[in-house]
């Protein structure tokens, strides 16, 4: 479980599970996730629809377009190998531009008197990329999973715990990310444990 050596796809042998796993990981990236929850979430807490808008998609602008759009442009540079930054050791660069990216969104929203779901919703994902700066120097803990339930917990303190219907999804987030060969089952569960933990201690008061 160290985080010297990388798991890479080149032994998965092909076949439907494959273009399966790699149709749930790129519906469940971590962009996609926050994109729609932040949406999600600011139309639930904003008096009138419009107003929501308005807020999801500044929230979105910092947590994830700015962050993505970073991503992007490096793996067109070529100093990063996917747009999921597969590699532990690539990692700290696209963290940090996020977190940094955070941190400027929520300040805006606070003084533009954002929704308070909204604003908790920043401050669980600028705790997460805290963790996950600090984890990724020595361990390759699995964003997808952590982002995924991490997004049920915050969609169950949303709407209702009936909602915990959809947890068997995220099995299948993770089993897609140790059929590709770009995590192992423990790196799966910590990054779920991990993103369920913080999404209910930080979200949850401070909603």
């Amino acid at each position: 479980m160290g985080g010297g050596a990388e798991l890479r796809p080149v032994t998965t042998r092909p076949g439907p599970g494959l273009r399966i796993a790699r149709l749930v990981t790129e519906v469940t990236a971590p962009a996609v996730l926050v994109s729609l929850l932040i949406l999600t979430v600011s139309w639930r807490s904003a008096q009138r629809p419009g107003q929501g808008l308005v807020w999801g998609l500044l929230a979105t602008l910092f947590v994830t377009g700015i962050p993505f759009a970073y991503i992007v442009g490096g793996v067109r540079r070529g100093r990063l190998t996917d747009h999921h930054v597969g590699r532990r050791e690539q990692r700290r660069a696209p963290l940090l531009v996020g977190l940094g990216s955070v941190a400027v969104g929520l300040a805006l929203l606070a003084v533009f008197g954002a929704p308070r779901p909204v604003l908790a919703l920043a401050v669980a994902g600028l705790v997460g990329l805290v963790v996950a700066v600090s984890v990724s120097h020595w361990w390759k803990m699995s964003i997808h999973s952590a982002v995924a339930a991490g997004t049920l917990v915050i969609l169950m303190l949303t709407f209702g715990t009936g909602l915990v219907v959809a947890a068997p999804l995220l099995a299948v987030v993770g089993w897609s990310r140790v059929r590709l060969r770009d995590h192992t089952v423990a790196q799966v569960l910590a990054g779920g444990a991990l993103g369920a933990l913080i999404a209910a201690v930080i979200f949850g008061p401070l909603r």
